[in-house]
């Protein structure tokens, strides 16, 4: 994700900045972020997931969305499939975890920067009840 995609905390929360975008998305962006909408808290979805749910694209289109566009959307629930948090947004990213319950694995204290990764074998969603239907 490119640092103007995500909100700095002076940006409005992300629903009403969702509306600045809606009538100038690409078609398959539009999708995209419909999905990370639909992640529900403390749960996350790699980019592969989306795509794959979507049945259209691969990691590196979702990826390129969520770069140009995620900050309209909760960006922190659309995730690399290794667990490890978004480059250059950890720390708020982190924040958004813990206040979301999201959960996490604790880092070693050989891992650089002691940052913990998410636990992706609880925290991952497959789409559940709520997407059924949804494309």
């Amino acid at each position: 994700m490119s640092e103007e995609s995500l909100p700095d905390d002076a940006r409005p929360e992300y629903e009403e900045t969702r509306s600045e975008y809606a009538d100038t998305l690409p078609e398959y962006a539009e999708r995209v972020l419909e999905v990370a909408e639909l992640i529900p808290p403390g749960r996350v979805m790699t980019y592969g997931d989306v795509a794959e749910w979507l049945e259209e694209g691969g990691p590196r289109q979702v990826g390129r969305v969520m770069a140009l566009y995620g900050g309209a959307v909760p960006w922190w629930r659309v995730v690399r499939a290794d667990g490890a948090l978004l480059p250059g947004h950890e720390l708020r990213a982190l924040g958004h975890y813990r206040r979301e319950c999201t959960p996490l694995k604790e880092a070693s204290r050989a891992a650089e920067g002691h940052l913990p990764r998410l636990d992706m074998k609880r925290a991952r969603w497959d789409g559940g009840e709520r997407a059924q239907g949804h494309t």
